[in-house]
């Protein structure tokens, strides 16, 4: 080889490899929804973060730390009972038992760390989604801002509704957790409703459901109409019927191996429908900037009749008007998902590359204004601080904390009380209540009203000391929470006094002697609690 030809050769390999290490160097360039989403990660959590425990934080809570002292045999996540076959205990909550037993941590630590990593599988799901239905960049981007603002001009706060300003509550709940696998569980249906793959593939798309099934049920509902929509949409549905049995038999068989409780048990189960007959009122103000896709959504289904996000609105509609026709309101849950298909085909027509057409550019503008009408009347304040805030955006709840009241008490202990707020903060921290908050389906509904019944008996200013002796012996009750309006029985002594709410801390003698039984109070006796100061 001549001293040319050997030039030649080197300066062909170093083009090569300069082209390769060029390539990789594009190929590692962030995506913008790599970026944005990033940041999103990194604000919303710290968003979640210093909104303190409310709503059903403190339930979800309870469960942890019930599986914390027992992991397979768990006790009712809020009073001394027996707990199974109660829902709550998922895989997903199985996990953070686990977890809180390994590193020692409270359950309601182990809720605030839930928060950042459910938000990172919503996340990567909804990038994963977005990318079946289209490759422009910018979809997944224009998707994530209009699933957190394009909601409406009223509150809409709810577990698995994943507005701004619910998800600084619901961040760290297994319905979130549950919406970022379905997200997974729909890419993975329109890659194989694309192009066929092999059997197991099916299998474990129906493994992914039956474990979505298993950690919400609700939810789960809303994910396998997606599921269902990208197996309609292909283009030889009923070519790979058989796989797409499979996935229904995996999911199926999934979800009925899990030890914990029988999700099918709770099919026809109309113990909660009553609280969620409220998820159908005021809703034209709740979801109305929704519409605002309503025009890309209708030219998808223009240039296809089976598009998914057409079908997927389509049966998502139909769910929530039967459980609106048939009372079963608990149906309801899914309206958040519902809008998923009229955002998400908003954000899909608005990346597409430009120019753009009239109408398009009519539609982007509609869009950006409802936008800012959602973010700045209703959403901001999840993400401003009020120290930053110069205009005073509506902020996320700040219910009081009951750190001062279990700081006297011992894990396990019994608390009579029907505050809104305690019932559901207190058991966060291992304490029972005589009368637990929510229906659960491994306790009688009947049992749980009986109880709820006895403990008015015991607050009632009629009651007398005997029938209060026979309530405290039959619970083993040891402590009373008490508003500032009712009255501390005369065999009750006042311990500690709430901060905040002027709530007050009272033991009683229910059996075993709590170690905090050697403190005592100047407003021991029969008094009304409204003449008690704070110490």
């Amino acid at each position: 080889m001549t001293m040319a030809t050997r030039g030649a050769a080197l300066v062909s390999r170093r083009q090569v490899h300069g082209s390769t290490a060029l390539h990789r160097r594009r190929r590692w360039r962030p995506s913008p929804y790599v970026v944005f989403g990033g940041l999103f990660w990194i604000v919303m959590s710290l968003a979640f973060w210093r909104v303190p425990m409310c709503c059903d934080f403190g339930q979800h809570a309870a469960v942890i730390e019930r599986l914390k002292s027992d992991l397979l045999h768990p006790r009712h996540p809020m009073a001394d009972l027996p707990g199974a076959g109660s829902p709550y205990y998922s895989p997903y909550a199985v996990a953070q038992g686990v977890f809180a037993r390994v590193t020692g941590l409270a359950g309601w630590e182990v809720v605030k760390l839930a928060g950042p990593l459910n938000l990172l599988v919503l996340l990567t799901g909804l990038g994963r989604f977005v990318k079946v239905l289209t490759p422009r960049q910018w979809a997944p981007v224009l998707a994530l801002f209009a699933m957190v603002v394009l909601w409406g001009t009223r509150m809409a706060w709810w577990s698995g509704y994943l507005g701004l300003m619910s998800m600084t509550g619901n961040l760290a709940y297994p319905s979130t957790f549950a919406i970022g696998l379905a997200f997974w569980a729909w890419s993975l249906a329109g890659h194989l409703a694309a192009s066929p793959r092999s059997g197991w593939a099916h299998v474990g798309l129906g493994a992914l459901c039956g474990v979505i099934l298993l950690v919400h049920p609700i939810s789960s509902v809303a994910a396998v109409i997606g599921v269902v929509a990208f197996a309609a949409s292909s283009r030889r549905p009923f070519a790979g019927l058989w796989k797409w049995a499979a996935t229904a038999v995996t999911a199926a068989a999934v979800a009925a191996s899990w030890p914990y409780y029988s999700v099918f048990s709770l099919v026809g189960d109309e113990s909660v429908d009553w609280i969620h007959r409220q998820l159908y009122t005021e809703m034209p103000q709740r979801f109305w900037l929704a519409l605002i896709g309503l025009p890309a959504l209708a030219l998808r289904f223009r240039k296809n009749r089976r598009d998914p996000l057409v079908l997927m609105f389509a049966l998502d509609c139909a769910v929530v008007a039967y459980g609106w026709l048939s009372g079963h309101y608990t149906y309801g849950r899914i309206l958040g998902l519902t809008l998923v298909p009229l955002q998400f085909a908003l954000a899909i027509e608005l990346a597409a590359p430009r120019p753009w057409r009239r109408w398009r550019m009519a539609l982007g503008g509609v869009a950006a204004t409802g936008a800012a009408i959602g973010f700045f009347t209703l959403q901001a304040g999840a993400v401003v601080p009020r120290a930053l805030d110069p205009v005073g955006f509506d902020q996320p709840p700040r219910w009081p904390g009951y750190g001062w009241a279990v700081s006297q008490m011992r894990k396990g202990d019994v608390v009579l009380t029907n505050g809104y707020y305690p019932t559901r903060s207190v058991p966060a921290y291992g304490v029972n209540l005589v009368a637990p908050a929510w229906p659960d389906a491994s306790l009688a509904e009947d049992t749980r009203n009986h109880r709820l019944q006895e403990v008015r008996d015991y607050l009632s200013p009629e009651s007398t000391r005997a029938e209060r002796k026979r309530i405290v012996r039959r619970y083993d009750v040891r402590w009373l929470l008490l508003s500032p309006d009712q009255k501390v029985p005369a065999e009750a002594v006042v311990v500690a006094w709430g901060p905040r709410t002027g709530e007050v801390l009272a033991r009683v003698s229910g059996g075993h002697t709590s170690r905090s039984s050697g403190h005592t109070s100047p407003g021991d006796g029969d008094h009304n609690t409204n003449r008690s100061k704070t110490p």
